[in-house]
């Protein structure tokens, strides 16, 4: 299924992972150098500003060659222009088999291909079966699955998360306004089973190829699941999707479970976070403990901006000084001890710069002056008093 050399997604995994111990100072970087010359590997880009221009590359020429097509083929087929779409999400895919037969993995130029594929076979299903944003949304996610599959792209795993929700969402649609009302119980229960199933698929996984697509479908699922019982968002969307309003002084049915749901969860992510000590859903957890903060002050603005972020600041700061100093000589557990398999530079460059201001340090000249000044036996300014 998978369309690259096994032998050299190993070679790859392995050289990631040594990579990473190179940072973290394990072996050296002529050690690095040694294993990376002495491994066949496929040919990726890490700087995503390089990976970014490979993109535009690649898109430029997907549609170069797209547009060369659509003007050859127009004259034949100027009645059924669904084909010629159909025939630019053929090329997106032939050029992703291309480039995987070349060794491109994530490079920019099998990215922008595979984009350009399911974007195109988004515009031939709509243009084919009237614009069905139910169907559209279906083909895409079986697609964007089938996809991540066989070429291995993160970007298709999102799409195929994305796509899924939304097929659920269009479905609940057609049901009428009943179940429009039940949406966002309806994405709690498929946010828990997705994440039910990445966590088993997780536990139970033999192939480190789709470990990372997994691991982004279980995160997902987090996100999914705070976002659907959010005060705000359910808010919105009952204003959106039903057409109601909702008088000054009234709220939304079950606002309670809403308002509790929208700080709970986020409170269960960070304790449960911690207690696994599970990095993904900390930051989750963190994120979603903000965005609820901000939704209540989107609706109940209690204290002016200027006094709410002074005090919020002061409690942040206090928080964190009394954890630091609980935590700081844990060596096991919730510690704060540097993680060696983090770049820590600029961590490491602000303790420098600190240190320096405070010892009162001043910069040195590293090379001497080429100009000599000496003399000034009779308090002369550095003049010897002869000609």
């Amino acid at each position: 299924m998978i369309a690259y050399d096994k032998n050299l997604l190993d070679n790859s995994i392995l050289l990631d992972e040594a990579k990473d111990l190179k940072n973290a100072g394990f072996i050296s970087k002529e050690q690095f150098e040694n294993i990376h010359s002495q491994l066949n590997h496929l040919k990726t880009n890490k700087n995503l500003l390089v990976r970014l221009g490979f993109f535009l590359l690649g898109c430029l020429m997907y549609s170069s060659i797209c547009g060369t097509l659509s003007l050859t083929l127009f004259q034949l087929f100027q009645n059924h222009l669904s084909i010629i779409v159909l025939i630019i999400a053929l090329v997106g895919i032939i050029g992703l088999e291309y480039f995987s037969r070349e060794n491109y993995f994530g490079h920019g130029l099998d990215d922008a291909y595979l984009l350009g594929f399911l974007l195109a076979l988004g515009v031939f299903t709509g243009s084919t079966f009237d614009g069905s944003e139910l169907l559209i949304t279906c083909v895409i996610s079986i697609a964007a699955i089938l996809t991540y599959l066989r070429y291995l792209h993160l970007s298709s795993a999102l799409i195929a998360c994305l796509a899924a929700t939304a097929t659920i969402a269009y479905t609940t649609f057609e049901l009428g306004v009943i179940a429009k009302s039940l949406l966002p119980f309806i994405m709690m229960l498929f946010a828990v089973v997705g994440y039910w199933l990445s966590k088993k698929s997780l536990e139970k996984v033999t192939n480190s190829y789709y470990y990372n697509g997994i691991l982004l479908t279980n995160n997902y699922a987090l996100i999914l699941f705070y976002l659907a019982g959010n005060y705000l968002v359910v808010r919105e969307l009952s204003i959106l999707l039903l057409g109601t309003e909702i008088p000054k002084g009234q709220d939304i049915t079950f606002a309670p479970f809403f308002y509790l749901f929208t700080f709970l969860v986020p409170l269960t992510y960070i304790f449960r976070a911690l207690k696994a000590r599970n990095r993904f859903m900390l930051w989750i957890g963190v994120l979603a403990l903000t965005f609820s903060i901000y939704t209540i002050r989107y609706y109940y603005a209690l204290l002016p901006v200027e006094i709410a972020l002074t005090a919020a600041g002061m409690i942040l700061f206090f928080f964190s000084f009394f954890v630091i100093r609980s935590i700081k000589e844990k060596e096991s557990g919730i510690t704060f001890k540097i993680d060696r398999f983090l770049n820590s530079n600029a961590l490491a460059n602000a303790e420098i710069l600190i240190t320096a201001s405070q010892m009162g340090m001043k910069p040195t000249t590293l090379d001497e002056s080429k100009i000599k000044f000496g003399g000034g036996g009779f308090s002369g300014g550095g003049s010897s008093g002869n000609y």
